[in-house]
């Protein structure tokens, strides 16, 4: 300090004024384009004693053009009256802040009188010019609207150099990027003389044409021809006749991007030394360029020898199980750094996950060449285990409305528990599947390597757990419009509590839900009830509900509605579900017992040659289901495994138990106790090709039988298949099956059909995961079709379309979407195609 005080004493300022200047910490000046300080120094006959405390008797303000100089004294943070420094970090501060505000230029501080303990400053200020006009030529005015806003030239800012070369960069960027290389862009600064310290700016903007690639050269390329090496260049184009997916242009970044792909691709076939020798641009005649790229492939190695050293928990042979690679597999440095390190995804199979799932959290895996000889490289996989790691504690920080319980008994980590990070990506997934809060849930590991533990704190972020379902839909000759309130994270025990309405009894993880869905044939009330976890120790899951229901005579010849012809619906269920350990713990049983009365009040239903038109039939069911979920971690947006289940739903025999002649049996007596039994399988498998681009394939099947073929089929629990997927909760068991393309059930006979199939691919692309809203795009094909029976059952008869869409996620409401739809088949008993459709979703989820 003493040497730089030495150095500074050398310079003497030549300014000029009535107050005299103070040593080097008093005195500064900061130059705010190089963001440097430089300390003047002026010989003075005022004395004051360094790093003493004075008490601050006023400032002033010199240089001012604009700006008052109160505002100037707020800027810096001082005030009269308090103790400072000389020199001290108040003033150092206080002038830092002026810079901060990106209002001034240049700032000096003068000792301008001292009396006493009492110091007098005096700032001199250079204001920075503002911004007052600010014209682009050489586009478009919507374009130079859009430009002015981007690059951030409102009027009233500060003009700094900075301002103007990220201007001028900013734009030349933008055109470059978009195939004009030749972009040329000019700044005038004009002082503007209808204000004080403000100029105009005038930028001039030269896009020329666009620039495409004509042609992408290799030379020194012998495994790999041209054509593969430009299909590794993703990004990086050259011009095509009919491209339209992919434009020719060269972006910097993209283009640097490519070659380290290119060198990837070598990588992977072996060859480790590959490298480009040099790479440029020329330019043709015709206004477009080349890329040309040398490069030097070098030689194709292949794995020698690979040792493991350092084992103790596992064999080589295990380890080697893991790793997949065998002497004499072409050399893949990729390859061998995935497998022992991981590839970052949650199903990642490698030798450091191995051992982290076994406790080992301090252990290294690393891969180490040892020996290269000709072609063969010999590879030491060097571990060090370490002992094993327990968890000492866990804990959960964000769940503000969530009772801790819920979370906790989600959790695949204890305290006690070796450690094992497969546990902690099972412990993200069931907390996302909750569907109580925001995806992106992040869990802390805190290592104590003395004490081998590991202390583990999920944080996670609410969001709204309770909807307003809101359906809408059009099929069967009507409207079809839902309302409902979804409480998913209800808590009954506090529903006396009057302190726990905020605005409801909330945090218990329970589901209670109020549906009242509408249309002209119909309307449907219900209410339901489920507890997750019966009893709080185990996940056994307790469900209820009870609903009620009119359906009323519909033709579908005329499109007329007869509300003096109707079907009453009154029905309860009751279920039970239990998550299993085998074959593993992602399978559930869920077990229901329903009932349902059907009134006929002159409502015709046509069962074989019998037509039902009055009287009361029961339906008595038991339904089992097995299913397995692994998919995750969002329930909305999922990026791996897969859902599968096996549903059965059957009544008793009553017909095989009675000697009754069904033949001459009057239909109400007849169909008094309707008997059926029921199959149906679904399938969802999702697979990620990116963080956010992810494949969906869906297969779905199901049948409905009957055990007596004096009876036959029953009028109910039928298949309808095509349109929305929008379930019209009409609760005479029927199964909506959506299939765009095509309108509304009508890929199924007015009666329904008792064997559906239905296959599916869609290909989903996140565009946010906010916790304010989640959106995707998709595109799928789908094909399916429904049938009356077997002899009219072909899987490969299918009614098959394309189209697009977009999802749209929030909290408060649900699921929202559009899809657009292409049916390339006709409907049935029609020769035209179904054609482009329309769907809107509310509230549900294909």
């Amino acid at each position: 300090m003493e040497k730089l005080a030495n150095n500074l004493q050398n310079k003497v300022s030549k300014k000029l004024f009535s107050a005299v200047l103070v040593p080097f910490a008093l005195l500064f000046t900061f130059n705010s384009t190089a963001q440097t300080v430089k300390d003047t120094i002026i010989n003075n006959n005022i004395s004051f004693e360094k790093g003493k405390e004075y008490i601050l008797g006023g400032i002033t303000v010199t240089g001012l053009k604009k700006f008052s100089e109160e505002t100037v004294k707020v800027f810096t943070g001082l005030r009269d009256g308090q103790t400072i420094k000389l020199p001290g970090d108040k003033l150092t501060s206080s002038i830092k802040k002026l810079y901060e505000s990106k209002q001034f230029s240049n700032v000096d501080v003068y000792l301008a009188k001292l009396d006493g303990e009492t110091v007098y400053l005096q700032f001199d200020v250079q204001e920075l010019p503002q911004l007052n006009k600010v014209k682009i030529t050489g586009v478009k005015k919507s374009k130079a609207k859009e430009l002015i806003k981007d690059a951030e030239l409102k009027l009233g800012a500060m003009l700094t150099d900075n301002l103007i070369v990220t201007t001028k960069n900013y734009i030349t960027k933008k055109y470059t990027d978009k195939g004009f290389l030749k972009t040329k862009v000019n700044l005038d600064v004009q002082k503007d003389s209808s204000d004080i310290n403000s100029v105009n700016i005038n930028v001039f903007v030269d896009k020329g044409s666009k620039i495409k690639i004509k042609d992408i050269v290799f030379t020194g390329n012998k495994e790999l021809s041209d054509k593969k090496l430009r299909k590794v260049m993703s990004n990086t184009k050259r011009k095509f006749i009919g491209r339209f997916w992919k434009g020719s242009k060269y972006i910097e970044e993209d283009y640097q991007e490519d070659l380290e792909s290119i060198l990837d691709k070598y990588s992977r076939l072996g060859f480790r030394d590959a490298r480009i020798l040099s790479d440029n641009i020329s330019w043709n005649d015709d206004n477009t360029i080349n890329i040309n790229i040398d490069l030097e492939e070098g030689k194709q190695y292949r794995f020698a020898d690979i040792l493991f050293v350092g084992n103790k928990e596992y064999s080589d042979n295990q380890l080697r199980a893991i790793l997949r690679i065998e002497k004499g597999d072409v050399y893949n440095g990729a390859v061998l750094k995935e497998r022992v390190k991981g590839d970052g995804s949650p199903t990642s199979e490698d030798l450091s996950t191995m051992y982290q799932d076994s406790g080992f959290l301090f252990s290294q895996v690393n891969a180490v060449e040892t020996k290269v000889q000709n072609d063969s490289i010999t590879v030491e996989i060097r571990i060090r285990e370490d002992d094993k790691a327990r968890i000492k504690k866990v804990t959960v920080s964000g769940n503000d409305k969530t009772n801790d319980h819920v979370i906790f008994r989600e959790l695949r980590v204890k305290p006690g528990d070796l450690f094992s990070r497969s546990a902690i990506i099972r412990s993200i997934r069931e907390i996302g599947q909750l569907g109580f809060f925001d995806q992106n849930v992040t869990p802390d590991v805190v290592p104590d390597y003395q004490n081998k533990t590991a202390d583990i704190d999920f944080t996670v972020a609410e969001k709204g757990g309770s909807q307003i379902e809101l359906q809408g839909g059009y099929g069967g000759g009507s409207f079809i419009g839902t309302l409902g309130l979804s409480f998913n994270n209800f808590s009954i025990r506090n529903l006396f509590n009057k302190d726990a309405y905020k605005p409801l009894p909330m945090g218990d993880g329970q589901s209670l839900s109020l549906r009242l869905q509408t249309s002209r044939t119909f309307n449907t009330y219900s209410f339901s009830f489920t507890e997750p976890w019966l009893g709080g120790r185990k996940p056994k899951s307790l469900s209820f509900s009870i609903y009620s229901s009119n359906q009323y005579q519909y033709d579908y010849t005329t499109g007329d509605v007869n509300k003096d012809q109707s079907l009453g619906i009154i029905g309860a269920s009751i279920g039970l579900g239990q998550r299993l350990n085998w074959p593993d713990d992602f399978f559930q049983l869920s077990q229901t017992i329903s009932y349902q009365s059907f009134k006929l009040n002159n409502y015709g239903f046509q069962v074989g040659t019998d037509i039902l038109n009055e009287g009361t039939l029961n339906n008595l069911s038991y339904n089992a289901a097995i299913s397995r979920n692994s998919a995750g971690p969002s329930l909305i947006f999922p990026t791996y495994g897969s859902e599968f289940s096996l549903a059965v739903k059957a009544t008793l025999p009553y017909s095989l138990f009675t000697n009754k002649d069904y033949d001459n049996l009057d239909p109400q007596e007849k169909y008094k106790w309707l008997e059926y039994y029921k199959f149906t399988a679904k399938g969802k498998w999702y697979t990620a090709f990116t963080d956010k681009l992810v494949l969906m394939t869906n297969a779905e099947m199901g049948y409905l039988g009957y055990y007596n073929s004096e009876l036959g089929q029953n009028p109910f629990e039928r298949y309808y298949v095509g349109g929305d997927g929008i379930s019209q909760f009409q609760l005479d068991g029927r199964e909506t099956v959506g299939l765009r393309g095509y309108e509304n059930n009508r890929l199924s006979s007015s009666e329904g059909g008792t064997i559906f199939n239905k296959f599916q691919l869609e290909l989903r692309y996140s565009i946010t995961d906010s916790p304010a809203a989640s959106i995707y795009t998709l595109g799928f094909l789908e094909g399916g079709n429904s049938y009356d029976n077997f002899d009219t059952f072909n899987p490969f008869e299918i009614k098959r379309s394309a189209g697009l869409g977009v999802r749209i996620f929030m909290p408060a409401f649900g699921l929202l979407g559009i899809d657009f739809a292409h049916g390339f088949d006709p409907l049935p008993g029609e020769t035209e195609k179904s054609g482009w459709q329309t769907h809107f979703i509310i509230g549900r989820q294909f």
